[in-house]
């Protein structure tokens, strides 16, 4: 009978920190080759760890544990923590936003915009960190709070919830050792209960310090230091830390999505012992069978369907005999085979990771049905007589094997608390991988990746590691590019880079050719300004880069097209998609004109698809038209009919030729003036280039005479716009307008003749006719633009970069979508990833909607060491707490030699107030435009702020400015003007 598959729970993301591992592929390695991970410290580390040399001395003393490397390192900056606060947190919970970080991410989800309700379950060993700040010194009131906030298990669910953003339930689970495989089980029921859509399951278990055990005879700890499950040797066990995390999903929900996971979760189980047993700290046979009995019941299988058992297993004396018991009983009375399951015991190698290693066993379990190979059991010689043999379904896999029970490939993953709560989960294989995303309908454009990190070291990291990761395991290009663009968080230092399949991006990011980097504004992104080129930007095929990088853009020009007489619209078709179209033909005006308003006009349309949404357009000469169009003061198809109107006009002008110059509009004049040929200026572009247009004669004869004077170039073009000989078109235009609706601009429109009109602007008409004849001011434009909107990026969107250059000679930036005349799809891909590293909201899901979900790099976390004083190795000398008040109250008053008050200089306000800045956040010499809440400030830390400032100054110092005012240079105002209005009063706080 084929089981209800609408209960099970898909594991879509994992994350680890283990013992010995520098990730989870070098943990799995290690567990295959049934490597020890434990350390054995040798005396100067003990005795670095601040362990007491009386206890390095003392015979029972056991120096080994499960070390976890670098557990004092936390990227703060990250989540928006203060160098302060992460001082004052246990570095079990900076371990757990990063693990919940990198667990998200591995899961294909935008750690910061999760796009469904996630509720979080967290659980974490007692915090050995708080205890060593409480013994090491005095904690006032206030710093106490903050202490117990950064390191009691009360807020470590909801601290996630809220760095990550995330709304659904945020629940703290202890139930000692069990406690993360019991967050498993609440977790997995708040998402069939509804409560949310994705689970993050959390836990921790890092000592502090990380040294070793005192042995006691009786006790539960390894004499030898060696924790042997199941071995005739078991003496006990060893203490790890470590930190695990997964993501769940209803499996149904995750496949529609197209995450592949780990494995699914088949059903769970929870009780307790009550008081069936010897004591609270004794285990319970009873107790263990029936929540394995239990979880084989949710899950709807039988026990003749298990291949594998990842134990609870100590190694103690007594824990195992009762482990083995009840979980043989459990398994054979629901089917099981004699010797049938092949028994995993992760405390072999890591040691007890505490309360992670519940989730550190049920990522264990999930490998070995995903990989479909059995670990061994981790230094294993022979089997505990005490253990019964006979038809036990059970037995200790003695060497790494290839998966050898029942399929589908299931296990059951068993953790069991001190005092009795005991937990199980039924784990399967995951059902078949969908096929590759790149097939028929592969773009052919090439892919985008884009990458970033809170600080350019760590996106340096990053595209490194993404780099080797592509060239060794080759993703479809399309997977790669949907992963990051939806499945990573938009940081701040950013880098972009396209490329036309996987080995591309691989070998471009680790060459550094084609790669864009840049970082998003404190301020925001600037504003977007379109330019759109005039006639001889035209270019055949000048569509195609277009509409191969661009969604939408070809429906758009379609629909443009649409509003063209067919016979011109057909023409237009073939000039714009075909690269081998007669230069010559395209360039005449009849077909330019059109064709690059079609162009112009469904380039904006993508752009606009794309999140990308200008606040003021410019156009230059015929791309004047098109600003106007996307600006709202001409309907589309009034403009397209008017712009081939005006081609055709133009064409039956006499012929003409214009000339470029590399001089202002002042020196063109002079030069013009000097050899008195009938020219005029056609357009001022720029404070050092200006154009002139005549008569082909003319034109010629003034390029000879210049001989050399100014730097020339002809333009390919045969007509002389904006001069007198295109007069015979303008009576033409001005009838066509007076039919047409014109209506005020929706943006910011900068016109040929150099105004900025703004939204509202009452426009008239036949003002299009005259900008044909008349010259273009470009640069007025420019300027115009400028003032209005200071730090604009204009995007020059058509062919070519000749407004871009202006642009950028006009001191704004500019970013060309498609520059040369051989311009390809990965340039258009590379100037949207130029965009996007500046801050620019792109929509970079809809560039990449063929792909998937896959398993890539995540973020590098290496951030830097932070350990709070009085948590360090203690010293001969006593030191404060980070935060704490000085000895003496601290920054007070001053008074006189008499003990009276004296009023504070508000010359001094600069330097206390940066003082008081520096000991709260722990940032060093804060920038005056320093944002006190973006380097990890918040209301508490506010108020002690008003606290602190108020008590040196003799003021009270209301927190609602502060909370106003926010930068270091603005609050320092508010309180400087406070000490001098109110010099002599009462403290407050």
């Amino acid at each position: 009978m084929t089981r209800d598959r609408s209960l099970d729970i898909a594991v879509t993301g994992v994350a680890g920190r283990f013992p010995g591992s520098a990730d989870l592929a070098a943990w799995w390695e290690a567990l295959v080759e049934g490597r020890v991970l434990t350390t054995r410290y040798d005396e100067r580390r003990l005795r670095e760890a601040g362990v007491p040399q009386s206890l390095i001395d003392d015979p029972g003393f056991v120096p080994v544990h499960g070390h976890l490397a670098d557990a004092d390192r936390f990227e703060n900056a990250l989540f928006r923590v203060s160098p302060r606060e992460a001082e004052m947190m246990d570095p079990q919970h900076r371990m757990m936003l990063e693990c919940a970080w990198a667990a998200l991410e591995d899961a294909g989800t935008n750690p910061l915009a999760t796009p469904v309700t996630t509720g979080v379950y967290a659980s974490a060993s007692g915090s050995g960190y708080l205890r060593a700040m409480l013994a090491g010194g005095a904690l006032d009131p206030m710093t106490l709070e903050d202490a117990i906030h950064g390191n009691e298990p009360d807020f470590m669910a909801s601290l996630i919830s809220y760095k990550l953003g995330l709304t659904g339930p945020a629940v703290a689970v202890q139930t000692a050792c069990s406690s993360s495989l019991v967050a498993l089980h609440t977790a997995v029921q708040a998402l069939l209960n509804g409560e949310c859509d994705q689970a993050l399951v959390v836990g921790a278990g890092v000592a502090y310090p990380q040294a070793g055990h005192l042995h006691v005879p009786g006790g539960i700890h390894s004499a030898a230091g060696a924790c042997r499950p199941f071995d005739e040797h078991a003496d006990g066990v060893v203490a790890g830390s470590g930190v695990a995390c997964v993501v769940l999903r209803r499996l149904e929900d995750a496949l529609a999505d197209g995450v592949e996971p780990y494995g699914v979760v088949l059903g769970t189980a929870v009780n307790n012992d009550g008081s069936a047993k010897a004591g609270y700290y004794a285990p319970s046979a009873s107790g263990q069978e029936a929540v394995i009995r239990a979880a084989l019941e949710a899950a709807d299988v039988d026990g003749a369907s298990i291949g594998y058992l990842e134990t609870h297993g100590t190694g103690t004396r007594v824990g195992d005999p009762i482990e083995w018991s009840a979980a043989s009983s459990a398994l054979r009375a629901a089917g099981a085979a004699p010797g049938q399951v092949a028994v995993g015991a992760l405390k072999a190698n890591t040691g007890h990771l505490d309360n992670a290693a519940g989730l550190a066993g049920l990522i264990k379990a999930l490998f070995v049905v995903r990989e479909g190979v059995v670990p061994p059991v981790a230094g294993f010689t022979r089997l505990n007589p005490l253990l019964e043999t006979g038809d036990s379904p059970l037995y200790v896999p003695r060497a790494t094997a290839p998966w050898s029970g029942p399929e589908p490939r299931r296990a059951g993953v068993s953790s069991f608390g001190v005092g009795g709560t005991n937990a199980h989960a039924v784990v399967e294989a995951p059902p078949a991988g969908a096929p590759p995303s790149e097939g028929q309908d592969r773009p052919r454009a090439g892919h985008l990746a884009l990458l970033s990190a809170a600080d350019g070291e760590a996106l340096a990291r990053s595209a490194d590691r993404l780099g080797r990761h592509l060239a060794a395991h080759a993703p479809a290009a399309a997977d790669v590019a949907r992963t990051l663009a939806t499945g990573r968080a938009a940081l701040p230092e950013r880098l972009a880079v396209a490329g036309r399949d996987t080995a591309d991006l691989a070998g471009r990011l680790a060459a550094g050719a084609g790669v864009v980097r840049g970082r998003v504004p404190e301020t925001g992104p600037a504003p977007l300004v379109l330019a759109f080129p005039g006639q001889g930007a035209q270019r055949p095929g000048m569509a195609v880069p277009f509409a191969e990088a661009l969604p939408g853009f070809a429906d758009s020009l379609a629909e443009c097209l649409g509003a063209f007489e067919p016979g011109l619209a057909a023409e237009l078709g073939r000039a714009l998609h075909d690269p081998a179209f007669p230069e010559e033909e395209l360039a005449r005006t009849r077909l330019a004109q059109p064709a690059l308003f079609a162009v112009e006009y469904a380039v904006a349309a993508a752009l606009r698809g794309l999140g990308l949404v200008p606040r003021a357009v410019i156009g230059h000469s015929l791309g004047e038209i098109t600003a106007a169009c996307v600006a709202g003061v001409l309907e589309p198809a009034d403009a397209a009919r008017f712009v081939a109107l005006r081609g055709r006009a133009m064409q039956d002008c006499p012929e003409g030729a214009m000339l470029a110059l590399g001089c202002g509009e002042e020196a063109a004049r002079e030069l013009l003036a000097a050899c008195a040929l009938p020219l005029e200026i056609a357009a001022v572009n720029s404070a050092d280039a200006s154009v002139v247009a005549g008569t082909p004669a003319a034109v010629a004869q003034f390029e000879t005479w210049l001989a050399g004077r100014v730097a020339t170039h002809r333009l390919r073009t045969t007509r002389a716009f904006h001069s007198a000989l295109v007069e015979p078109a303008v009576p033409l235009l001005a009838a066509e307008l007076s039919r047409t609706a014109v209506h005020p601009p929706t943006m910011a429109w900068a016109a040929n003749d150099g105004r900025l009109l703004l939204p509202g602007t009452e426009i008239v008409g036949d003002s299009f006719a005259a900008a044909a004849r008349n010259p273009v001011r470009f640069t007025q434009a420019l300027d115009a633009l400028a003032r209005h909107l200071p730090g604009a990026l204009v995007v020059e969107a058509g062919p070519g970069r000749t407004l871009s250059a202006l642009a950028e000679a006009a001191d704004l930036t500019a970013v060309p979508l498609a520059a040369g005349r051989a311009a390809r799809p990965e340039d258009v891909l590379t100037a949207l990833g130029t965009l996007w590293t500046t801050g620019q909201p792109l929509a970079a899901d809809r560039l990449c909607a063929q792909g998937r979900p896959v398993r890539l790099p995540g973020y590098p976390f290496a951030g830097p060491r932070r350990t709070a004083p009085e948590a360090a190795p203690p010293s001969d000398t006593p030191r404060r707490i980070a935060g704490a008040p000085a000895p003496a109250a601290g920054p007070t008053e001053s008074t006189d030699s008499a003990g009276a008050p004296v009023a504070p200089d508000p010359a001094d306000v600069p330097a206390l107030v940066a003082e008081v800045w520096a000991e709260l956040l722990g940032h060093q010499e804060p920038a005056a435009d320093a944002d006190f809440f973006a380097l990890g400030g918040d209301s508490l830390l506010v108020t002690r702020l008003a606290r602190r400032l108020g008590t040196a100054l003799g003021v009270r110092v209301p927190i609602r400015e502060l909370l106003l005012a926010r930068t270091l240079e603005r609050q320092t105002e508010v309180v400087a003007a406070l000490a001098a209005e109110a010099p002599v009063t009462a403290a407050a706080g």
